[in-house]
């Protein structure tokens, strides 16, 4: 039939209104209703926001604030030492495991151990500020991971899966939860002058909708305006912002309900709407300039000292995940020149961190806010030899992913424990060994969650954080 001798209203209807007017969107929209059912247990909601959700079951945490050490710290120089690499010093090591690169003998650590607080537990010179803290923190001192190989490690670390792209662990939290928020993301990461290795596949949301993924801020810029784009508009008033943005949002929304509120236009509306509400709130939580003097002194005027503050600012407003990185532009990596470089990169973190959880106490918030630090793995007791990769004089360690350590403070986690061991070089986790799983099991646990019902169907199967694997280490809770 020609165009022109169709009825006006036939040419008016769009291919999704046919296709449902004849029968065949019903069965789709009953499909869609069905499998997109919220984090907690079966009921319909609206997957593309971060309105508050309730968890599986009574929480011990509210929040996290991750701080990754990327790189690869070295424990055995930091919370897990080691005497008898003294004993051994320039010898072999019987039973020495294979890493990344070759190795040679028993490297001691140029650094002092001594036991702190009530529970004697020991932390390395390099950390006096957070040894005060010392029975606040669980010292998981028998992690392992699956390679030696920073850029699978960094992802099973953060998502769950060293190859494959999957959402991280802020973004499944999000999903799961929401956040208390709706003026700031619910995810939020913060890693000084660029991108770290893999970049944003660190902190994605993947198939999960677009919302929950995390907002990255390049907290080496100081002032609020360049931390948080587009704070202010150049032109318009907040009065007048105010009406396009509602008139914009009504004319989003008349164009979603005509495409019956597909899931990824809702999550793009979403994070739009998000935007607009944080240049009314995030200017506020991320200008530290409005803390006392004696607060910014205490956290001090560099890089990591101001996003933990932002941390702590943005945990106070109902921020669900924050992620801060260290050691991006130089990590942790100290294949050569460790005592150099762990002596510097200690003293840019030990401070800050040590306000943090200070603040954390002093504030009511540690007992509801998980503070994890560790990076993707730990480093070799024995010296990196001279090779192609650019190390010449064997000061250094190599990538090892057979034992390294994490610890955590707050949210329900015991205090001034060591949980594990490797072995009596510290090259293997030998008792009570920790997989990265295992972690986020736990972590999910005390956010309310069950790891294995935390899923999220794609491409015809369920996936989770954990994947097929984890399990919740019990003797961590407190």
């Amino acid at each position: 039939m020609p165009m022109n001798m169709l009825p006006a209203h036939a040419t008016r209807c769009s291919r999704r209104d046919l296709l449902t007017r004849s029968g065949l969107g019903l069965g789709w929209l009953a499909a869609s209703g069905m499998l997109h059912t919220d984090a907690a247990g079966g009921v319909e909601t609206s997957l593309g926001t971060l309105a508050p959700r309730a968890p599986h079951f009574p929480a011990r945490a509210k929040a996290v604030i991750h701080i990754f050490a990327n790189g690869g710290p070295s424990h055995l120089d930091t919370f897990d030492p080691k005497p008898k690499l003294q004993e051994y010093a320039g010898r072999a090591i019987p039973g020495a495991l294979q890493t990344e690169r070759r190795t040679g003998a028993a490297f001691p650590s140029p650094f002092r151990f001594s036991q702190h607080g009530e529970s004697g537990l020991a932390v390395s010179e390099l950390f006096p500020s957070v040894a005060r803290h010392a029975d606040r923190l669980l010292v998981v001192r028998s992690m392992r991971a699956d390679v030696p190989n920073h850029e699978p490690s960094l992802l099973l670390m953060n998502c769950g899966d060293g190859r494959l792209v999957r959402p991280a662990a802020g973004a499944w939290v999000t999903y799961g939860l929401g956040t208390e928020n709706q003026n700031l993301p619910g995810f939020v990461t913060m890693c000084p002058g660029g991108y770290p290795i893999s970049g944003t596949a660190n902190w994605r949301s993947a198939f999960l909708p677009g919302v929950f993924q995390g907002t990255y801020v390049d907290t080496k810029k100081k002032r609020v305006e360049d931390l948080v784009e587009c704070i202010q508009h150049p032109l318009l008033d907040a009065a007048s912002q105010r009406r396009q943005f509602e008139l914009t949002s009504a004319l989003d929304r008349e164009h979603l309900a005509g495409r019956r509120h597909d899931p990824q236009l809702e999550a793009r509306l979403a994070t739009m709407e998000l935007a607009w509400r944080m240049q009314f709130e995030a200017g506020e939580a991320f200008d530290v300039s409005r803390e006392p003097k004696h607060v910014l002194d205490r956290y001090g005027d560099t890089p990591h000292g101001r996003q933990l503050l932002i941390a702590r600012r943005l945990v106070e407003r109902g921020v669900r995940y924050v992620q801060v990185w260290h050691g991006a532009g130089q990590p942790w990596d100290s294949h050569s020149d460790l005592e150099k470089n762990h002596r510097k990169l200690a003293g840019e973190a030990d401070r800050p961190i040590g306000a943090l959880l200070e603040d954390l106490v002093g504030l009511g918030l540690l007992d509801d806010t998980l503070v994890l630090w560790g990076g993707e793995f730990g480093r070799t007791p024995t010296v990196e030899l001279p090779n192609d990769a650019g190390v010449k004089t064997p000061t250094g360690r190599d990538h090892n992913h057979h034992g390294f350590t994490v610890w955590m403070a707050g949210g329900g986690v015991k205090g001034g424990e060591v949980y594990g061991a490797t072995d009596e070089f510290g090259f293997k986790a030998v008792d009570k060994p920790v997989h990265v799983h295992d972690l986020q099991a736990t972590m999910l646990h005390l956010l309310g969650l069950d790891h294995k019902r935390l899923t999220y169907r794609h491409s015809g199967r369920d996936f989770r954080l954990t994947d097929v694997h984890g399990r919740v280490i019990t003797d961590w809770l407190a």
